[in-house]
This record gives structure tokens, sequence and C-alpha cells, in this order.
């Protein structure tokens, strides 16, 4: 039995101090096979400069934030919102090529073209891209409002599901919180609403697309229109700009009667907000209320013609946008229908060489003058005068033939869709070669056709802007040579002259073409010439 030995400390210390013995023979060799560690390699630069930007950039934007003033706060809002709404616009346009795509390749693979099954397959995909665009501009607001608004004016272009559903962004109004409108208004005036106005609706009861329009009352009980704006991102936002715009559109068409414009209040506007009178009206498209209120339709689109042509080919200050929304129709102390022009903020000016070779060019395509509709398209720096024609006027313009009528036929318009889809590289050729200015002529010519059509075409707009046109021709060019037409007297009987040379050329080719179409009907009817497909096509022309 062994019993336990105490050591000293002395040599507890000494063992504990001896060395480790040798390692076995059999681990010695297997460390020697072992493949020695491999060195760490530095981690790249990316991997660490990424985590960090992700974790301190936000950072930096959240404290930047905070720390603001309250304008740039906005700023950084509308920055934000900028990026949202393009992404969200990219992902409901490749939504929407991509049912186009699958519709025409996969859903109507062998079927043919105009059979029920393909016209039903079809209307249902614009009424779903036609329902998406308007989900998406109303989520997006502002210009994407009125760019919805714009294609609304191509009735005769875009399927009827795009214009039946596009329609709703016409009457649109933003929605803004109480507390931003009271902000929008310390910021600008130091002041609430409720202490500038009388009374002041927060609740918009208008679009104006790129803000919101509230009823409200001056001090003095002035009824009033109130427009605030949602953010700052172009010119039209300006409403000191849209102000004087609106004045100058006043003074320039004071000669017409029944053109009505908003008076400005100036003490209550600055660059965000925008008082005016408040007129009361029904948008020019309402049929049923123009009808209600014993007002001719033929009047009310006859008038609108003349003032936009006024503007387009004389004044040369001319209004952008006037869809329906920004053109109300009442009733005047004659009883007759006034025009009620709003929205001013995009205008523009048509310098006087354009505005004389563009109201030539009408006149010439009216007339069919060949030579000088390609004269004056070059003046205006078009090469392809056929094409520019046929955007300009919205119809074929088959040269040596006068319009029947001035309805679009089925033909034509079945011309004018086929020719937009086969030529739109052609298309864009010609309006890069335009004038800038001209583009937004374009826009206000079309919207203009856009609300007659929707009227019912109750008035020849081809040949009452050709009037306009040489009116405003013959004053430009009295104007120019003061000293040969000094009195007023003089350049009434100018202006007289050449609407009665027009006239009388538009009446001879209308009798010309008459005269010769009797002549081939009686020589069919006598058995001398064998009618055929193409001779009936020119008879109905």
């Amino acid at each position: 039995m062994w019993r336990p030995v105490r050591l000293c400390r002395f040599h507890s210390a000494l063992l504990q101090s001896r060395q480790k013995p040798w390692p076995c023979p059999a681990a010695f060799f297997r460390s020697l096979r072992a493949p020695p560690a491999r060195a760490s390699r530095p981690t790249p630069l990316w991997r660490r400069v990424l985590p960090a930007t992700m974790v301190g950039v936000p950072l930096l934007f959240g404290v930047y934030y905070v720390t603001a003033e309250a304008r740039e706060k906005r700023k950084l809002r509308i920055a934000v919102d900028g990026i949202r709404r393009f992404g969200r616009s990219l992902r409901i346009g490749l939504n929407i090529s991509l049912d186009y795509w699958w519709c025409t390749n996969v859903t109507l693979r062998g079927v043919e073209e105009n059979s029920p099954g393909y016209v039903e397959v079809m209307s249902a995909c614009h009424q779903r891209a036609a329902d998406a665009l308007v989900a998406g501009a109303i989520s997006n607001g502002g210009l994407y409002i009125k760019l919805g608004q714009g294609l609304c004016s191509f009735n005769h272009l875009l399927p009827p599901e795009y214009i039946q559903t596009l329609r709703v962004l016409e009457d649109k109004a933003l929605t803004r919180n109480l507390g931003e409108v009271d902000q929008l208004f310390l910021e600008d005036f130091h002041a609430l609403p409720s202490e500038l106005f009388q009374e002041f609706d927060y609740q918009p009861i208008a679009a104006a697309s790129l803000a919101q329009v509230h009823r409200a009352k001056l001090h003095n009980g002035t009824p009033v229109a109130v427009k605030d704006l949602k953010g700052t991102l172009a010119q039209e936002l300006d409403f000191e700009n849209e102000g004087r715009n609106a004045e100058r559109c006043a003074q320039e068409l004071k000669h017409f009667h029944y053109v009505v414009v908003p008076r400005v209040y100036w003490e209550k506007c600055s660059k965000r907000v925008l008082t005016a009178d408040f007129c009361e009206g029904c948008k020019i498209n309402d049929l049923v209320t123009i009808k209600s209120q014993g007002l001719e339709v033929q009047d009310v689109a006859q008038k609108l013609v003349q003032a936009f042509a006024e503007q387009i080919f004389y004044t040369g200050f001319i209004h952008s946008d006037p869809h329906p929304g920004n053109v109300l129709v009442r009733k005047g102390p004659d009883g007759k229908a006034e025009l009620v022009l709003l929205d001013h903020g995009l205008y523009q000016f048509l310098d006087e060489k354009d505005r004389s070779a563009l109201c030539q060019l009408w006149r010439a395509i009216i007339l069919r003058d060949d030579a000088a509709m390609k004269t004056h398209s070059a003046a205006l720096g078009v090469e392809d005068y056929l094409l520019f024609s046929e955007v300009l006027m919205q119809r074929p313009v088959r040269l040596g033939q006068l319009w029947g009528s001035h309805l679009l036929s089925r033909e034509e318009a079945a011309y004018m869709q086929a020719m937009a889809r086969d030529h739109f590289d052609n298309i864009m050729v010609v309006l890069k070669e335009l004038p800038r200015p001209m583009l937004l002529v374009l826009r206000n010519i079309n919207t203009v056709r856009s609300i007659v059509t929707v009227l019912g075409n109750p008035v020849d707009r081809y040949f009452l802007m050709a009037k306009s046109a040489i009116r405003g021709w013959s004053r430009l060019v009295a104007t120019a040579y003061q000293g040969i037409y000094s009195s007023s007297l003089l350049r009434h009987v100018k202006v007289f002259w050449e609407l009665f040379k027009f006239e009388v050329a538009l009446r001879l080719e209308t009798w010309g073409m008459r005269l010769t179409s009797l002549m081939v009907r009686i020589l069919v009817h006598l058995g001398l010439v064998p009618q055929n497909k193409e001779l009936y096509q020119y008879l109905e022309t």
C-alpha cells in the first residue's frame, strides 16, 4: 500500500520548472506532413467601404434632414419622391409592354386580326394599360397628370379605352393635409389662411395637376379661387409668372368680349400661391350642361377656335394647356356663351417670322397650293412639307384635292392611325426640325381639335382658322409696313382684300371640283366611262 509523499517547497518548484517531454515520433512525422497554415489575405477595399457607406450615407442624410430648414426639407422630400416616381413609372411601362407582347404573340397567336375574339382580347389589354396609366399618374401626381391630360387630346389616334379612362385626370385634384397648407402660407405670408381671408375652404375644389385650388372669400366678401403649390418643379410653378401671363392674355384678347380671364389679386399672391376671381362655369366638353343653359354648341365651338387662333396667328402669346378643365363656359350678359380661360402657367411665344410662315402655310394647305406649302414649311425649318402638314392639320393632306367635309371620315381616321404607327421616326424628324416654340403650338392646336370633336364638330375648324390666319398675316404685314398702311382704314382694307381673295380662291376651287365630279357622273351614267373602284372613291371624295 502506497503512501503519498510530501515534498518540500524547494523540490515542488523544481519539478514544475522541468521542460515538457519530447513528443512521440509518430506525432513528429505527422506534423511534418501537415501543410503549413495559409497566410490570411487582406480584405478588399470595397468590402470595407460598402458597409460603411450603406450605414453612413443614410445616417448623414438623416442628420442633415433633421437639422435642415423647412424649405430644405421640402426640397429633399421632392428629390426622394422623384426617385420613387421614376421607379414606379418604369415598372408600369414594363408591365404594359409585357402585357401587349403576351397578348399579341401568345394569346392571339394565329387569331385573325379583325375577328371578334381578337378585338375583345385587345380591348381588354387596352383597358388594363389605361387603368395602369391612370393609377400611376394619380400616384405620381404633378407633371404625370398633365401628361395624362395631354393624351386625352389624341382621341383620333388612341383606342377609345384610353380616352374614356384618362378623362378622369381632367378633374383630379391633389390631396394634402391641413398642416401642409398652413405651413406653406406661414412660410410665404407669415400668416395662416384664416388670417388672410374671411373664409377659406381647405377642401380642394378643382384640378390644377401641379397644385390644388381652394374656394375662399376676401375680407370685403369677394369670392376668389386660391391656387397653392405642392413643390417646386418648373416655370409653371412660379405663380407670379402665371399671374403676369393671365393679365397679358386678358389685355391681348380684350376685343373678344366673350373671353373672361380671372382678375389677379397681387397682395394675396406669391411664387407658390395665386389668388384670382372665382368664376363659375362648366367644362367646355360638358355638352349636357351647355345645352341646359340654353347656349348654342356651335357658338361655343366657334368662339373657342377664334380665341386661340388669334393667339396663334396674331399675338404670338399662346396658351399651351387649353384642356377642357382650363376652359369653362358660362352664360354672358347678352345671353350668349362666354369662355373663362384658366391656368395661365404654361405659355409659349411664337416670333413674328414664324407666325407669318405659319399663317401662309395654313392658307396654302386649305387651298392645296403645293408650291406654297413647300415654301412656308421650309421657312419653319421642315423639309418634308407633306408630313408636316398632316401633323399640323391632324388629317390627311392629299395634294390636288380639297376636303369634302370638315369631319374626319373613317378612312381618314384609319389613315392617320396608320401614319402615326408606320412613320413615327419620320414624324420625330419633323418635330426636331421645327422651332421649339412650335411644339407647344401643336399641342394647343391638337387640344382645341379634340374639344371641337367632343362637341360634335359643329363648325369647320380648318376654315375658321384659315380665315384667322389670313387676317393675322394681313395685320402682321400692315404693321411691318407702317409707312404704307399708316392709317387704320388702309389696314382694314388690306385685311378685307386678303380675306376676299382667299374666299374667291376657295370657292373657285370647290366649284371646279364639283363641276368635274358632275361631268364624270354624267359620263358614267351615259356609259361613256366605265365605273370602277378607284373612280367611285374619287367621286365620294
